[in-house]
């Protein structure tokens, strides 16, 4: 018994020749590339809609915070790094009640009892454009010192945890395989897919 393959189309078999050529060579990195950056701002995305309810920053906020590398067809690395401490309480839309000032952090609002935003006695506090708008606290019993309040969060621990990390987990598993199986049909003109 024996077994013979035929190709009957060598014009087909030619093509698929030079299909394969094309993969092995540096635009393939170049196609990997695109994928990887295409996969990267889609999570990106995800990563700063995601993080803006997480928080309960702005989304201007979680934008700047975020900073973004695209890959290049030498490292095929996309990285997406946050900098800054914990954030302080004025960016969660606080404002002042006579009890504290209520704000927002990780998109919950409370009152923060025995904080202020604004000088003087009640009911005519007045703004004190020193302060920038910061949510403060005394720090003993006295009238001064006085400390600034922040919230306990911290943009770069939150990108790594809950929904942020999940939503960046599955749209890059996602959206991965479909980018490089379209880049590698279109570098072969469809002979590859």
């Amino acid at each position: 018994m024996s077994l013979q393959i035929r190709w009957q189309d060598v014009e087909s078999l030619q093509r698929f020749d030079n299909a394969i050529k094309a993969l092995g060579s540096k635009k393939m990195r170049q196609a990997a590339n695109r994928a990887v950056n295409r996969a990267g701002d889609m999570a990106r995305t995800q990563v700063r809609q995601k993080l803006t309810g997480q928080t309960g920053l702005k989304r201007p906020t979680i934008v700047k915070a975020v900073k973004v590398s695209r890959s290049s067809p030498q490292t095929l690395v996309y990285r997406m790094s946050a900098h800054g401490g914990d954030v302080s309480l004025k960016y969660f839309g606080a404002r002042e009640t006579k009890a504290g000032v209520r704000a927002a952090p990780f998109g919950d609002r409370k009152i923060f009892a025995s904080t202020f935003m604004r000088a003087g006695w009640w009911p005519k506090r007045v703004i004190k454009p020193s302060w920038n708008g910061q949510v403060f606290a005394r720090a003993g019993a006295a009238r001064f010192p006085i400390e600034k309040q922040k919230s306990g969060v911290i943009i770069p621990n939150e990108m790594v945890q809950g929904e942020t990390r999940d939503a960046f987990r599955s749209t890059v598993a996602r959206v991965l395989p479909q980018r490089l199986d379209h880049e590698i049909n279109r570098l072969t003109k469809g002979v590859v897919s």
